[in-house]
């Protein structure tokens, strides 16, 4: 599948060809740059590498900054796979661009790390709904999560458990979106709704279109 990286500008809201606003996701998509291509005869699977983001040299690992010289590009900040993908008449070191890869219409995957809330209980978290009503001897405990094992058989708890804890900060892809608008010129580009994390934080966008031709 094909696709590129981005970075989470902001949302906002465009008015379509019937005049209905249509809330948008604004993403700041540069040239990413091709660093490795692979193959099945030589990796055994076929895959683009492509690095986007600027970083600083001195920042980065002596092997990262070998890989990217051998690519002839500067150091990047965000390096990705897009598998089973190889673009027609590039090469490593050649750059893409948006119109390369996307057009209005064109339906989307985009992934991403969630924004995190921080340790959360099971209601906010696993969506409980709580005692309710106060009965069975409840009188102060109506979110808490009740009883989570069994006696003396098997006299654990399992794993996988349905527990207080971290909630959200992990990877999560949002699908079938789509795009709404291309501004080629500032690298940006419009998804409708709305996809995982915060502003400024990196994505990547696949186009599934070829697929669902």
């Amino acid at each position: 599948m094909s696709g590129l990286i981005g970075k989470k500008v902001g949302m906002t809201s465009i008015f379509d060809e019937l005049g209905r606003s249509i809330a948008v996701t604004v993403l700041e998509v540069p040239a990413c740059t091709i660093t490795q291509i692979k193959t099945e005869e030589s990796d055994g699977y076929k895959a683009v590498q492509l690095s986007a983001f600027d970083k600083k040299r001195k920042n980065i690992s002596n092997a990262l900054n070998g890989h990217f010289d051998k690519a002839g590009s500067e150091p990047k900040r965000i390096v990705t796979e897009f598998r089973d993908y190889i673009p027609e008449g590039f090469d490593i070191g050649d750059e893409l661009n948006i119109e390369d890869v996307f057009s209005i219409g064109d339906h989307v995957d985009v992934a991403g790390i969630s924004k995190g809330t921080g340790f959360t209980g099971v209601i906010k978290r696993h969506n409980f709904h709580g005692v309710g009503g106060q009965t069975h001897g409840q009188h102060n405990r109506e979110r808490a999560p009740g009883s989570i094992g069994q006696a003396s058989d098997p006299s654990r708890v399992f794993k996988g458990m349905k527990m207080p804890g971290r909630s959200g900060n992990k990877r999560t892809k949002i699908k079938n979106l789509s795009v709404a608008k291309i501004l080629p010129e500032s690298n940006l580009l419009m998804i409708t709704g709305s996809i995982p994390g915060s502003k400024g934080g990196y994505v990547e966008i696949y186009n599934q279109s070829q697929e669902l031709a």
